[in-house]
């Protein structure tokens, strides 16, 4: 079915929704709910059909060219094709170099919109913010190295060679400038601290996981920068916020996973032995076997950076 459907989606507009939305679910299902030798044989079928990846790069594109943004509460058609885009694309990435698949086709994107999208997310409803946070950390953990991608400046409509780093940082974070860096990690705080008070798993989980990859993504490229990034003092403030939600909020796993992320790169200013002593205490009295996944996870994961 890969084939036919894939052809479809090829010869689809991006404002044929009801056709094109259950058509890119299918083509990303069919690359997670599979075997391993049907899943490199599937990225195969996909990234040798060049209708489709010019398809998914218009799909995008429509991300910061639709002028009218849709309420925060709703999900539309064309939302629901958006995420259904950056997600499939997202998963391309991976399973690429995962791969090393063959590309007929490159999917170009302009850096500066994938990161305004985020920073200025206006009214995207939380699905869509998803789907883009988790595209954004599937090219981090490519250190935006992909045969399949394109980072392309907005002024100059050329390749990432073109883009010019304005100081010595900026040519180590290549193609990241810190001032890029800065707003997306405030941006992926205050999305935290807003998924606090609507207490969405999903986005918290996405938010987190992009967090940890930028800061690895900075360490590899400039241990200083990373390490002054995960001092800045704000991060306090985000897990006060975070740990403001009742009885046992340690054991939160994005509290974990955040304090894992600090304590590995030392952030004695962040986290303290107060709450290391605490986090201890409340494993101790939790029944661990009913703990959640996701928890159980992320606890094992701090004792083990302990």
């Amino acid at each position: 079915l890969l084939f036919p459907v894939s052809n479809l989606c090829g010869k689809c507009r991006p404002r044929d929704t009801d056709l094109l939305q259950p058509s890119l679910n299918f083509l990303y299902w069919s690359l997670h709910q599979t075997t391993p030798c049907s899943q490199q044989r599937a990225v195969a079928v996909l990234l040798s059909n060049v209708s489709l990846l010019e398809l998914l790069q218009k799909v995008l594109e429509c991300t910061w060219l639709r002028s009218s943004p849709s309420d925060h509460a709703s999900l539309s058609s064309e939302d629901a094709l958006l995420c259904s885009g950056w997600l499939l694309v997202a998963s391309l990435l991976l399973y690429q170099h995962r791969y090393n698949t063959e590309v007929h086709q490159t999917v170009s994107l302009d850096l500066t919109e994938v990161l305004n999208a985020i920073i200025f997310r206006k009214k995207k409803p939380v699905l869509l913010l998803v789907s883009i946070v988790q595209f954004l950390r599937a090219v981090l953990q490519r250190n935006f190295s992909s045969s399949l991608l394109v980072i392309v400046d907005q002024n100059t409509a050329q390749g990432a060679t073109c883009l010019q780093p304005s100081s010595p940082q900026d040519a180590a974070l290549h193609p990241l400038a810190m001032r890029q860096v800065f707003s997306l990690v405030v941006s992926l705080q205050n999305l935290l601290v807003h998924i606090q008070l609507q207490k969405d798993l999903l986005l918290s989980q996405a938010v987190v996981a992009c967090l940890e990859t930028l800061v690895e993504y900075l360490y590899v490229k400039n241990q200083d920068v990373a390490l002054h990034v995960a001092s800045q003092p704000w991060h306090r403030f985000l897990l006060f916020t975070l740990l403001n939600g009742g009885q046992k909020s340690f054991l939160q796993p994005e509290v974990l996973r955040l304090m894992t992320l600090f304590l590995r790169h030392q952030s004695s200013n962040i986290i303290s032995q107060k709450e290391i002593s605490e986090i201890l205490q409340q494993a101790t009295e939790a029944n661990l076997a009913e703990l959640p996944e996701a928890t159980s996870r992320a606890l094992h994961l701090f004792l083990c950076q302990v």
